[in-house]
């Protein structure tokens, strides 16, 4: 995949398992290219918590999120709460981080703008 190419416009391509998880330089490569405010939690998932006036701002959000999450069949956990919402994305079949990993929070940051 291009390296020049933002995340948020990357391809969202679904991990098949039978690869190691990102660590490292890898990982942190990638995550310097994400939108502020993401965190990498022990090298595993990746997570924000994103901010907005009231809880019907949160769950449009929320659901702008699943919408995409189903288009590209990868799925984040969301916790949704008054006036904030905490995605956190890994990939499951490897139990850790994957390049889709990245690619899903630029797209789910992207959503969040006004």
């Amino acid at each position: 995949m291009d390296s020049a190419c933002p995340l948020d416009q990357r391809a969202c391509v679904p991990c098949r398992g039978r690869v190691p998880p990102l660590k490292g330089r890898e990982l942190a490569a990638l995550h310097a290219l994400l939108p502020p405010g993401w965190q990498v939690v022990d090298e595993h998932h990746l997570e924000k918590e994103f901010r907005f006036a009231n809880f019907a701002d949160a769950l449009a959000f929320a659901n702008r999120v699943g919408a995409l999450a189903e288009s590209v069949n990868h799925h984040p956990d969301l916790l949704v709460a008054w006036g904030r919402v905490r995605v956190t994305v890994w990939t499951h079949k490897i139990n850790g981080l994957s390049e889709a990993d990245f690619v899903l929070a630029a797209k789910a940051d992207a959503l969040a703008a006004p």
